[in-house]
């Protein structure tokens, strides 16, 4: 790893050097400055964007970022006429047009820049126009724009998160950041319980249309959950900030019968703000693939399990959000929001399966049919109140959140045996019927307070409970004769589980001329307490569990603002990845024959301590960051394949294994080189060792892998924009085998009509039909060769609309309040 280490940073000081000779540029004297502030609260606001285009080429000048008070300056700027802009996530974007640079100018100062979605422009000639930025950098998290990815339209949440930097996802919804599971996935900075919280179809169930922002948080401070493994992914929902009345309707039609439609209603004045939207989705989604197993000491005859799998999935899901945040007064807002998840899933899936002898002589050929239904739905309630005070940036927050979910899923097996061996046989079918319903409610309970301390520093501090509530039934029966059927106990079972965290944190943050740093410290005080009720051939048993543990978790931040828009951060936190609710459950999944799959309700969390070692830089065409990072985890969770039984079955466990050790280079870089042209690079290589535990047959394991991705938007003419999009992942070890290598291409194409109102888009993913997941696993006995992909590409048509404008007008501020706010304007 140390050699690793050294090469990585070497890389990382090499392509810095070369990218700092090949962009930057020193061709003026003259200089801007300023501060982004809230208009209402005075407020400074950073890691807002700021860009700077020269007036008459539109090519891009300057390009820098507010710093952690909210100060900008742009250095060395050639003399000419300029367009100047500045925007960030849920503000309006500002443009001040027509600045003029020379020989003369000097540094001019825009003073305190004020910003107010709540009640118009405060800079008279200010006006509201463009995008916002696609990617903005803050000192723990970086937020990617997504509102406008054309790939995505028509997708899902998780169709939509493989356009994002550092971010994949699976072909069944599993997301990994850097190449990592254990990933903590919030929707609007909360835990979702659509699915019983599975992440997977939470990301199926949500439109990509509905989706403004997300948040990738590789290294959270101590203000944040101490959740997740690799760090946190926070999915922002669509929320309205503009005056007056506004809306926007979106219809997606796809192939294989596939709909999407979203809605949004808003409106606000100064008092009030409502707003409502409603999604949606219905998808269908075909999937083919193999698993063979070859088994090499297998204690019966089977030598050989070949099966070829097709299936249809269908998914639909109606999603409603909405919310009213009124102004008890100017520095005091009260929230209420609420959402509402209904959803269907049936899966119909085919298996035919060839058990071999040693000598690849049939033993038995037949076919299976498994049908899914499911079903389920949740709510969430969530009451916030936020007090401002006349101090610059203290505030004091509460939130109080309640939802509720219920699932219900019936699995029905019918095996129909044809060949046995040798010899063609008509027997009566095997057919199984499982019965899973789970209903799961959380409580949480937060309270955060933030105090400016000096000139640059301040305090912050909270506590927050989280409370989990599960209850989950398994029934089954399996059909004895005719129409009789009997209780299958061995798959019969009710399991309950309670999981709380109680937690508090204080972080303190403070600069020194060019020179910041944040220290963090998060308690938390964690139990699980797991009941299990099963059968014992006829006896019932019943088994309580409880894991509890106190922790300590601590987040130390340093960062040095260097010459010519560079910053250096180096960072340092301790976090836990709690096992998920179903890796807890020990019902059995039988709905592969051949691979079952169960739960260990005795996981013990994994212990996480991360470092990371991050450099960005701005160049007038460039944005680029960088990161060299490693993380060791203790008590690495990770399914563990057990030694086949006679009938040659093979039972995967999550267990707790010793430890593993991530570290690697991270490159992302947004370039923008001509008005019509600009793409998004991001390449991730890693070094993954675990050691080995001979307890479970595990030997130790290291490799090397990388994964890249690279997005380009292109208009072509006046009003169509063209996006394509290619990733590739290189092949990565596991605990018993390895993942193999894969990638894919996608592309769309939009076209705004001239009213600026309306939108017709066009995307298709996968083109070539090159993403297929496929794995080998050696537990020593067996040998598996795995592979599933998607039957065909998907395409989709979206017309969009957009409608309303700002009904209430504002006075422009006096002229004698304009010089308060800007001085040194120069020729504005």
């Amino acid at each position: 790893m140390k050699l690793f280490l050294s090469k990585t940073i070497k890389l990382l000081l090499f392509l810095t050097f070369l990218t700092l000779n090949v962009f930057a540029q020193s061709n003026g004297k003259s200089a801007i400055k300023g501060v982004l502030k809230d208009a209402s609260t005075g407020e400074t606001i950073p890691f807002a964007s700021a860009i700077l285009i020269n007036k008459s080429t539109k090519a891009t000048v300057k390009i820098t970022q507010t710093d952690i008070n909210g100060a900008f300056s742009m250095v060395d700027l050639p003399n000419g006429i300029f367009t100047f802009k500045i925007s960030y996530v849920g503000y309006q974007t500002m443009v001040r047009d027509n600045v003029s640079l020379n020989s003369t100018t000097g540094t001019l100062n825009f003073g305190a820049i004020k910003m107010n979605v709540a009640k118009g422009n405060v800079l008279s000639e200010v006006t509201v126009t463009s995008q916002k930025a696609a990617i903005q950098l803050g000192i723990d998290k970086k937020v990617f724009s997504v509102d406008q990815s054309l790939v995505s339209e028509g997708g899902s949440a998780s169709d939509l998160l493989q356009n994002v930097p550092s971010v994949q996802t699976d072909i069944d919804g599993n997301v990994s950041l850097r190449g990592s599971t254990g990933v903590k996935v919030l929707i609007d900075g909360k835990q979702s319980l659509i699915a019983g919280g599975n992440v997977a179809q939470i990301l199926q169930s949500i439109p990509a249309s509905s989706i403004e922002s997300v948040e990738v948080i590789t290294n959270p401070s101590a203000k944040y959950d101490a959740e997740g493994q690799s760090g946190i992914i926070n999915i922002v929902l669509k929320k309205n900030t503009k005056l007056g009345f506004n809306g926007s309707v979106a219809l997606t039609a796809g192939n294989r019968d596939s709909y999407n439609a979203n809605t949004n209603l808003s409106f606000q004045n100064s008092k009030l703000n409502v707003y409502g939207n409603y999604s949606y989705r219905d998808g269908n989604r075909l999937i083919g693939g193999y698993q063979n197993i070859t088994y090499f000491n297998s204690p019966g005859t089977i030598g050989f399990v070949n099966q070829a799998t097709s299936s249809t999935s269908a998914d639909k899901g109606n999603n409603v959000k909405a919310g009213i945040d009124y102004y008890l007064a100017p520095k005091s807002v009260v929230s209420l929001s609420g959402g509402f998840n209904a959803r269907e899933n049936n899966r119909n899936e085919n298996i035919g399966i060839d058990q071999l002898g040693k000598l690849g002589n049939p033993l038995i050929l037949s076919n299976r049919n498994n049908i899914n239904d499911g079903t389920g739905n949740s709510f969430d309630l969530n009451l916030d109140y936020t007090q401002k005070f006349n101090k610059p940036k203290e505030e004091l927050t509460f939130n109080f959140g309640y939802s509720e979910g219920k699932n219900d899923n019936t699995q029905a097996y019918n095996t129909n045996i044809y060949n046995k061996n040798g010899i063609d046989v008509s027997l009566p079918p095997s057919i199984q019927h499982t019965i899973n319903n789970g209903d799961n409610t959380n409580y949480n309970i937060q309270a955060d307070y933030t105090l400016p301390i000096g000139k640059e520093g301040k305090i912050e501090a909270g506590y927050r409970s989280q409370i989990k509530l599960g209850n989950n039934t398994q029934y089954a029966d399996s059909l004895l004769s005719a129409t009789i059927y009997v209780s299958n106990n061995k798959l019969n079972n009710f399991f309950s589980n309670k999981d709380q965290v109680h937690a508090l944190y204080f972080n303190y943050q403070n600069q020194i001329k060019n020179f910041g740093y944040q220290l963090g410290l998060r308690g938390e005080d964690a139990s699980l307490d797991t009941y299990l009720e099963g059968f014992n051939g006829n006896v019932l048993y019943a088994t309580p569990g409880r894991i509890h543990y106190t922790r300590l978790y601590p987040s130390v931040f340093l960062s040095q603002k260097l010459k010519n828009d560079q910053t250096l951060q180096l960072s340092y936190t301790r976090r836990v990845n709690r096992p998920r609710a179903w890796d807890t459950n020990p019902f059995l999944d039988v709905s592969d024959p051949f691979n079952y799959r169960q739960g260990n309700p005795n996981l013990l969390p994994e212990d996480v301590h991360s470092f990371e070692l991050a450099y960005s830089k701005y160049w007038k065409a460039v944005t680029f960051t960088s990161s060299v990072y490693v993380r060791q985890t203790n008590d690495v969770v990770q399914r563990v394949r057990s030694e086949p039984n006679a009938a040659g079955i093979i039972t995967s466990t999550p267990q707790n294994l010793t430890r593993a050790i991530n570290s690697g280079l991270e490159l992302i870089g947004r370039f923008d080189l001509i008005k019509a042209l600009n793409f998004t690079a991001n390449a991730n290589l890693y070094q993954s060792k675990l050691v080995g535990v001979p307890a479970f047959g595990i030997l130790e394991n290291s490799g090397f892998s990388w994964n890249a991705n690279l997005t380009g938007n292109l208009t072509v003419v006046k009003n169509v924009s063209v996006q394509v999009r290619g990733d590739y992942r290189a092949a990565e070890i596991m605990a018993q085998g390895k993942r193999n290598a894969m990638y894919g291409l996608d592309g769309g194409a939009k076209y705004d009509f001239p009213n600026k109102k309306a939108s017709l888009s066009l995307n298709i993913r996968d083109i070539f039909n090159t993403r297929v997941w496929s794995m080998t696993t050696n537990s020593g006995s067996t040998l598996v060769d795995f592979q599933r992909g998607m039957r065909g590409t998907t395409g989709n048509l979206t017309f969009s609309y957009r409608f309303g404008k700002s009904t209430f007008n504002f006075n422009k501020p006096k002229k004698t309040e304009q010089q308060d706010n800007r001085t040194d304007e120069g020729s504005f």
